[in-house]
């Protein structure tokens, strides 16, 4: 079985990883590192609520939305003005939640860590890789004809086409407003050689297995992406890291004055911990190399210093 559809099966068939299991016991995320996190997206909704007129509702949707703990933690960071007006769709391939955006939304659209569980194909030598290791059948035009534009060097690529069309997708549903992708990834010049294809269980990375018993994620061809929303946009795309992206938006992780501590202690050890904690978010060689794909539709800049 080809990569793609063995990924498929395991992630979000019937015994599927998403469908049967929460994510947040296997990996961590931005959003479950920090309120911070949330704290920094209610900004970026703030910006684009005033960009659009302050619309009654403003959708926002969370798209690969886990058990909705993202949503959750961003409309309470919200002023409870503006909370009464959103209308939040949380979309998960799981019991009980929306399988697809809403067709049309005026507002914000978030994708986080998404893209990275969208099932794709592995190639080497001009052959699809199957699920066992050994090479099937040829390469087919679509997928070269990517392959060629994305990754044109590399013993093993990973085919962006299935995430190009998933954003594409996504991109489509925003009316006005913004989407926004935040995935870890890579461009064009520094694909990796090998591919980044691995799986995750109990918070510990494992070799990928398409059994159903841990998360299956790749890297994200993130300017293809880019490339593939900003076809429908007349707002070009931006990518930033999330280190960039936080830091422009006030979370930048600097300590408090250490003369806090003989003053005001309890508030010293407050901010000492979200210094720590946005560190975290911010830290170059982990969460905070992420990228922040951000694509708005029918508005201006909305994010200071970063779109």
């Amino acid at each position: 079985m080809r990569w793609r559809h063995a990924m498929q099966r395991a992630l979000y068939g019937p015994d599927g990883f998403f469908v049967r299991d929460a994510p947040a016991a296997h990996f961590r995320t931005s959003a479950h590192a920090s309120p911070l996190f949330a704290g920094a997206l209610a900004r970026v909704l703030l910006a684009v609520d005033s960009a659009l007129g302050r619309p009654d509702p403003f959708d926002l949707v969370d798209v690969g939305a886990g058990r909705g703990e993202l949503l959750l933690a961003l409309l309470d960071a919200l002023p409870a003005d503006v909370r009464g007006r959103v209308r939040p769709t949380a979309v998960e391939l799981a019991p009980g939640w929306a399988d697809t955006p809403p067709a049309h939304t005026t507002g914000l659209l978030l994708a986080t860590e998404w893209l990275d569980n969208v099932p794709l194909d592995l190639v080497r030598n001009g052959r699809y890789l199957l699920e066992d290791g050994s090479e099937g059948p040829p390469v087919e035009p679509a997928d070269a004809e990517w392959l060629d534009r994305w990754w044109p060097d590399g013993v093993v690529a990973e085919v962006g086409t299935t995430r190009d069309a998933a954003w594409a997708s996504a991109v489509a549903t925003v009316d006005r407003g913004l989407a926004l992708a935040v995935d870890y990834g890579h461009l064009r010049a520094d694909r990796p050689p090998y591919g980044t294809l691995t799986g995750y269980r109990d918070g510990r990375e494992v070799p990928p297995v398409a059994d159903g018993t841990c998360d299956l994620t790749a890297h994200v061809a993130i300017d293809s992406c880019a490339a593939a929303g900003g076809d429908l946009s007349t707002v070009p795309p931006k990518i930033v890291t999330q280190r960039e992206a936080l830091r422009a938006l006030g979370v930048d992780g600097a300590r408090p004055p250490l003369d806090l501590a003989h003053h005001e202690p309890g508030r010293y050890l407050r901010e000492l911990s979200s210094a720590s904690q946005a560190a975290e978010l911010t830290d170059a060689a982990g969460l905070g190399g992420h990228y922040w794909l951000v694509q708005p539709k029918d508005v201006p800049a909305v994010i200071p210093g970063v779109l």
